[in-house]
């Protein structure tokens, strides 16, 4: 089974994942665009993180905060493992069907939620590539 090794390596791992998503040209500005404020509960390392476009004057074009004490209300909120955010960056999770069997839980708009998944397929990639560089114990 692929798991992180604590709580402080998701953390690390994730930081990474929503910084590629913010920095990439293509899926950055599309996801600022799309202005769609989540809200990501991990169970099983018991961390929150609140994720929004970022505003005038922001670095990059996505702001998160490990916290719920944020000045924005998620329009949509999941909550899942840390194993199946794993497995979902590596795109060997749907997200509809990990809905339907109840992997994640899904609250808010989730159809806007999904209609992020196009805009951010390409992470799939970059991400198995940063598990096979520095995180190989990942892998799925």
């Amino acid at each position: 089974m692929a798991e992180y090794n604590s709580p402080k390596e998701f953390r690390e791992v994730m930081d990474k994942v929503f910084s590629m998503m913010s920095e990439d040209p293509e899926m950055g500005p599309k996801l600022r665009d799309a202005d769609v404020p989540q809200r990501f509960e991990f169970t099983d390392v018991d961390m929150v993180i609140n994720i929004r476009a970022a505003r005038d004057g922001e670095d990059g074009n996505l702001h998160w905060e490990w916290t719920d004490d944020v000045d924005w209300d998620a329009r949509v909120r999941m909550s899942m493992s840390s194993e199946t955010a794993n497995k979902y960056f590596q795109g060997k999770e749907n997200i509809a069907m990990a809905i339907a069997r109840r992997r994640i839980k899904s609250g808010g708009d989730v159809k806007a939620a999904l209609s992020l998944i196009p805009i951010t397929k390409p992470i799939y990639a970059r991400y198995r590539d940063l598990v096979e560089r520095e995180y190989p114990h990942l892998a799925v």
